[in-house]
């Protein structure tokens, strides 16, 4: 499938799923390990403790997240990096060829990220791509938003008006690409264009295939 980019100016790519890999279970068996059970956490719901949420739009620090988890996980004795740890299990790498796609798509369009996170996993995957890649993560885009900077998250609609306005985009030229179904919709209601990265979808190769026709 190559997306059709005729009038297309701009690019947001989601983080999660799309240029980086994630692996869910990874922290929920990790917060298992010191305390957490399936009344607080599951596949279908994620993190229900709204602390999880708190965290990503920027509402808590990160001391007040792990204080919070403590009394969550009924484990007073945990630390904060066992705490951040567990939180930042899910968080994989990303691929070479992603990073050589967007390098490549940087050539034709401006190219902007906007991403569902926290400063937790910002701040060590910043650190870990830099010495995986050698290069800094947000070198990669035009600009980077992340919803605890932001303090909104998809798929608020007022979150996509807030990365329009910041960015400066014109909607109508400017594709958003994620694996979510829900952040998709709303992007639309914001005028966005929008490519839907189903699963077993792989980014590097529906965009590697426009890089390879436009050079």
């Amino acid at each position: 499938m190559n997306p059709d980019l005729t009038n297309i100016k701009n690019i947001i790519f989601d983080l999660g799923n799309v240029l980086l890999n994630l692996d869910f279970d990874a922290s929920i068996e990790a917060f298992r390990k010191i305390g957490l059970n399936d009344e607080v956490i599951n596949r279908k719901h994620a993190y229900s403790d709204p602390i999880f949420y708190a965290l990503e739009v920027g509402k808590v620090t990160t001391e007040e997240f792990s204080n919070q988890v403590r009394r969550v996980i009924k484990n007073p004795l945990a630390t904060n990096k066992q705490i951040e740890d567990a939180w930042y299990a899910m968080i994989k790498e990303i691929p070479a060829n992603r990073v050589k796609v967007v390098q490549e798509l940087n050539k034709s369009f401006n190219v902007y990220l906007f991403s569902n996170t926290n400063e937790i996993h910002i701040r060590r995957l910043h650190k870990e791509f830099k010495d995986q890649h050698g290069i800094d993560f947000p070198s990669l885009f035009t600009k980077d938003f992340y919803s605890h900077e932001i303090q909104d998250r998809k798929p608020d609609l007022e979150s996509f008006k807030k990365v329009i306005e910041l960015s400066g985009v014109n909607p109508g030229e400017t594709l958003f690409v994620d694996d979510l179904e829900p952040n998709i919709l709303s992007a639309q209601k914001a005028g966005l264009q929008t490519l839907w990265l189903k699963k077993g979808m792989e980014m590097a190769e529906i965009f590697g295939e426009t890089v390879t026709s436009e050079s």
